[in-house]
């Protein structure tokens, strides 16, 4: 085959051909000078000239050569072919159509070709945030995301926008070669209450962010034995110096003063009663409500006594039940803090029965917990809503109407959105925490069973007022609000 260099050059685009997962793209190429193309040979093919892509040839695509994953999604653009422009178009773009492609232009003899690039991209899901629990001296809060292409960029944000840089990252790809990624922060500042994920296709330049708020009481708690012990650790080692002092000086004035030994006898008497009734006086012991007693006599504070005054001095709300605005079927108990099914309940109505807080939240933040017993079997739910609901009859919960809530459906456990959004929990939750930051827009649930996050609604625009909700639709449940200290405001329409 003789080569010609004089007749035609084959022209490719120079920047990458940006493909969208499951678009459709054009591999364009054209000749210089500009000629009829109707009849000759082209073929677009990828690291070898065998593995084609698209072959026209004799005037018509020949399908006998091309690789299976192309054929039925490419065609050829036949518009400009006498202006010496061709291109190839491939539907339903996968990952797999990334990487180096060359078109082969052929007259007679003579051929040319040109290479060309297509960079595939795809923006995956938005991502999820979740805290993990206690870590060391801080929070693990994981950001997971999937189904991108190429891997994207995760960056963790403050709500100043300040970066946290140091986070783990781990990525994989799944059967279609798209990517999951999973990153983990330890936040160890307390007062940074909202922490951001960002997912980022670097090709595309689309980013999807997910913030989540981290209540102060799940930090790690210093114990108030510390700052005791530090106190009475200073003091001895301050002892323990004046105590070398008096010895070295004793010791010196002993060479120097044979003659004084009985004085200096009775100053190191002295001394060491000094010492040891400074060290008892050093041995303070500080104690918490709730505090064990350990078998020495001393005390310590139990973890959860520890866990439950924090939230009580942040954010614990007195919430109690209204029991003039409890479906009929429910009942309410005397001290208004639980609510399940009326004696007389047949359980026959598909009706969703709710009752609501007594007291509406128009501002700051509020924290109560709910026990649940028999929810692992029943349909249930708890979170707020807005005044102005409809509840009569069956009705669905979502944000657009006026719910945030979570709770346990016929489904499993979920968030409940449009559609709604199943979470994956190891075990039903026996006592849920529900923490709402009115001004900031969040509410976050927690299983306070093993302190981990369940969901939050983040960035909504809360307005009027927003009371407790809680709500039974089928099986034997039990609601009962835990007994708090109210410390955040609240509007009274009882």
């Amino acid at each position: 085959m003789s080569v010609s260099t004089e007749e035609f050059f084959v022209n490719g685009p120079k920047d990458p051909i940006v493909a969208v997962l499951g678009g459709d793209t054009t591999l364009p190429c054209s000749l210089s000078p500009p000629m009829n193309v109707e009849k000759m040979e082209l073929r677009w093919f990828r690291s070898k000239f065998s593995e084609a892509v698209f072959i026209y040839q004799n005037q018509q695509e020949q399908k006998e050569e091309q690789m299976p994953q192309y054929q039925g999604r490419t065609s050829l653009v036949r518009e400009f072919l006498t202006q010496g422009e061709a291109s190839v178009r491939i539907n339903k773009i996968r990952v797999s159509d990334d990487g180096m492609y060359t078109c082969f232009f052929k007259k007679g003899d003579f051929y040319e070709e040109a290479p060309l690039e297509v960079k595939v991209a795809g923006v995956g899901s938005d991502p999820e945030v979740r805290i993990e629990g206690q870590e060391e001296d801080g929070v693990r809060v994981v950001c997971t995301a999937s189904g991108w292409f190429p891997k994207p960029q995760v960056q963790w944000k403050d709500l100043s926008g300040e970066k946290f840089l140091a986070f783990s990252e781990a990525q994989a790809q799944d059967v279609a070669g798209l990517f999951r990624v999973e990153a983990s922060l330890v936040v160890r500042d307390s007062s940074v209450e909202n922490v951001t994920c960002s997912i980022l296709n670097p090709i595309l330049g689309q980013e999807k962010v997910k913030a989540i708020f981290i209540p102060e009481p799940f930090f790690p708690q210093v114990s108030p034995w510390m700052p005791a012990f530090a106190v009475s650790l200073t003091i001895l080692m301050l002892l323990s110096l004046g105590a070398g002092y008096f010895l070295k000086k004793e010791h010196s004035t002993k060479v120097q003063e044979q003659k004084n030994q009985e004085d200096l006898q009775q100053e190191k008497g002295k001394d060491k009663n000094d010492l040891e009734l400074a060290m008892k006086e050093a041995d303070i012991r500080t104690v918490l409500p709730g505090a064990e007693v350990e078998g020495d006599g001393k005390r310590n504070p139990a973890p959860g006594a520890l866990l439950a005054w924090s939230k009580a001095q942040l954010y614990a709300g007195s919430v109690t039940l209204d029991p003039q605005s409890a479906h009929r079927d429910l009942a309410v108990s005397q001290d208004n803090m639980s609510v399940t099914w009326k004696d007389n309940h047949e359980n026959l109505s598909d009706d969703s029965c709710s009752v609501w807080g007594t007291k509406g939240i128009t501002s700051g933040r509020c924290y109560w917990e709910v026990e649940v017993r028999g929810g692992d079997t029943s349909e249930w739910a708890v979170g707020v809503c807005r005044e102005a609901v409809d509840r009569d009859g069956w009705f669905k919960e979502s944000p657009e109407k006026g719910f945030w809530v979570v709770g346990n459906f016929s489904d499993g456990f979920c968030a409940c959105n449009n559609p709604d959004t199943l979470l994956t929990l190891r075990q039903i939750p026996c006592q849920v925490g529900v923490f709402l930051n009115y001004d900031g827009g969040d509410v976050s649930f927690y299983n306070m069973t093993d302190g981990s996050h369940i969901f939050s609604f983040s960035q909504v625009s809360f307005s009027g007022i927003l009371f407790p909700y809680f709500m039974i639709r089928s099986g034997t449940p039990s609601l009962t609000i835990c007994s708090m200290i109210g410390l955040c405001p609240h509007k009274d329409l009882s």
